[in-house]
């Protein structure tokens, strides 16, 4: 089982806009980090959807669902994207969120199982390492939460989908990160026209 953090990101380092908030998911000025997704075969059809690219990039799309059996997130992520998901979610895997208000365990269709869990992020891991079975648990977001798993050494490889974006500001991925010393090894680069994307691997 390999734990995964799996995000899009501008040339400058951002994963996010400015003004994050319930009615501004992706921040201001962020669309060109989630454009490129948006018509790739295999996001459409975790959406319920026909046609679409198939192409690398919906390649690498299909290969994390299909690794993927259990996620962790934020809060934020959480109430940011419950609107935007609705009753099908494209998880399809339990999903662990990291909260302090409590809320009782939804049950979605396609498999997705929302568990919020309000005793740190150790206790979310191993309830999604327990519930993965022999699949990968991702650490879904927002940046701040992958920040937490990346400082704890909890992270064991790291997809950064670099976009051809300067964003300028918003919400960084590895800004103030406290991690001390530590030695990754690159494991694929693929480029496309759409982004490059980049597979590190935490050497222990």
């Amino acid at each position: 089982m390999t734990v995964t953090a799996d995000l899009a990101m501008s040339l400058d380092g951002f994963v996010a806009g400015t003004d994050v908030s319930l009615d501004n998911p992706g921040g201001d000025g962020a669309e060109p980090l989630f454009e490129w997704i948006h018509n790739l075969a295999s996001w459409r059809e975790r959406q319920g959807l026909s046609g679409g690219e198939e192409n690398r990039d919906s390649e690498l799309m299909r290969e994390w669902f299909d690794v993927t059996g259990a996620v962790v997130m934020g809060r934020m992520m959480y109430d940011t994207g419950e609107e935007f998901w609705g009753d099908n979610p494209p998880f399809r895997t339990p999903v662990f969120v990291l909260t302090h208000r409590p809320r009782r365990t939804l049950v979605k269709q396609g498999g997705t199982v929302f568990t919020f869990v309000t005793d740190g992020i150790h206790s979310a891991l191993d309830q999604a390492k327990a519930a993965a079975g022999e699949r990968n648990v991702d650490i879904a977001g927002g940046a701040s939460t992958v920040r937490q798993y990346l400082a704890a050494g909890l992270i064991d490889e790291l997809q950064l989908h670099v976009v051809p974006a300067l964003l300028g500001e918003g919400v960084r991925l590895l800004g103030g990160l406290d991690t001390g010393r530590r030695t990754l090894e690159v494991v694929r680069v693929v480029d496309t026209p759409l982004a490059t994307h980049l597979k590190y691997r935490f050497t222990r």
